[in-house]
């Protein structure tokens, strides 16, 4: 049901880096306004790798991305934000009092003393492989990420890619598959040193097939359902891995929808902030995590987790133009109970 909130921050994107900045705006005595096009709470780390092992978050050597979101969503909750879910911001039309009205795809109006852009990669989906037939097996045979690493114990499954996704999914999937056969158009991955050191460690032993340098070139199939994956040699040699299951993981395709008309300064889709405040060039308008820009940037999740702190603080003044802030560490002021 369409409704109109005031709050003192609106926050675009419900993924990990977005949950964060609810508790750094939390802490400082902001409320928080959550509103995400996804139907779901968790952003990329729910719709795409729910299972994926994530390895670069402090103390946890490893944790994958549900369990990542329930613990940033239980950090967030005593702060009691509200979620819009399932709908996207449209508008963005600053008030006569300086306040930022935004409108949102299911008829919601939110007022907002600051807007955090949290998008991740914007409105995303894969990017997919030039494969005839390929939409005749997506969703049965062809999986653009991994909902559940158990749906794939026995399977033949082929990945294609050289990223980050391909090496780790490599890598995880070897004890549940199978096989698993890596296919990539050269020798070098685009992924994590460790990760890739661990796929050719697997490799060596025989628990995942190297195919490389080559490329995908068919389907064998009928039905939706996979039999063969065909792969070719830029010189025009071709074989045919078994398989069972596709996992292509090209990337995503990004796009930033309405919010690249709101006359922020953008750079190759992404939104340019300052690095110290991660404002951007829209007064009141602030951009963290993958979307965000800026000279030394690093596409990790910790990164986004202190831009938010660092955008919370520069917020403040905004919300409470009378009350000087007075940093105090978490462990000294402590964090008030869930209501």
């Amino acid at each position: 049901m369409a409704q109109t909130t005031e709050t003192d921050v609106c926050i675009i994107g419900a993924g990990p880096v977005g949950l964060f900045a609810v508790f750094e705006c939390g802490m400082l005595k902001m409320r928080s306004v959550v509103v995400d096009a996804l139907d779901a709470i968790g952003g990329q780390c729910i719709a795409l790798y729910p299972e994926k092992p994530i390895y670069d978050i402090p103390a946890h050597p490893a944790i994958d991305g549900a369990a990542l979101i329930e613990r940033l969503i239980a950090q967030a909750s005593p702060f009691a934000p509200e979620y819009r879910l399932g709908r996207r911001v449209e508008s963005l039309v600053r008030e006569a009092d300086g306040r930022l009205r935004l409108g949102t795809s299911a008829g919601d109006t939110i007022i907002a003393r600051a807007v955090v852009i949290a998008a991740g990669a914007g409105a995303f989906g894969p990017n997919r492989p030039p494969l005839d037939g390929l939409a005749d097996y997506e969703g049965s045979s062809v999986f653009y990420a991994v909902q559940r690493r158990e749906a794939f114990r026995g399977k033949r499954v082929v990945i294609a890619g050289g990223g980050d996704s391909a090496v780790d999914w490599a890598v995880s999937l070897a004890d549940v598959a199978a096989s698993v056969a890596v296919v990539h158009r050269r020798p070098k991955f685009r992924a994590a040193p460790d990760m890739v050191s661990r796929l050719e460690a697997l490799a060596a032993a025989g628990r995942v097939s190297m195919v490389v340098p080559y490329q995908l070139h068919a389907l064998h199939g009928a039905g939706g359902t996979l039999n063969g994956v065909e792969v070719a040699t830029l010189k025009g040699e071709t074989m045919i891995l078994p398989a069972d299951v596709l996992l292509p993981f090209f990337g995503l395709a990004m796009e930033l929808g309405p919010i690249a008309d709101w006359g922020l300064g953008l750079e190759r889709n992404h939104i340019t902030v300052d690095a110290a405040t991660c404002a951007t060039n829209v007064p009141g308008v602030f951009a963290i995590g993958d979307i965000a820009t800026y000279p030394g940037k690093l596409k990790l999740i910790l990164q986004g987790f202190s831009e938010a702190a660092m955008a919370a603080h520069a917020i403040h003044p905004l919300v409470h133009p009378d009350t000087a802030l007075h940093f105090e560490y978490s462990t000294t002021k402590g964090v008030p109970a869930a209501a």
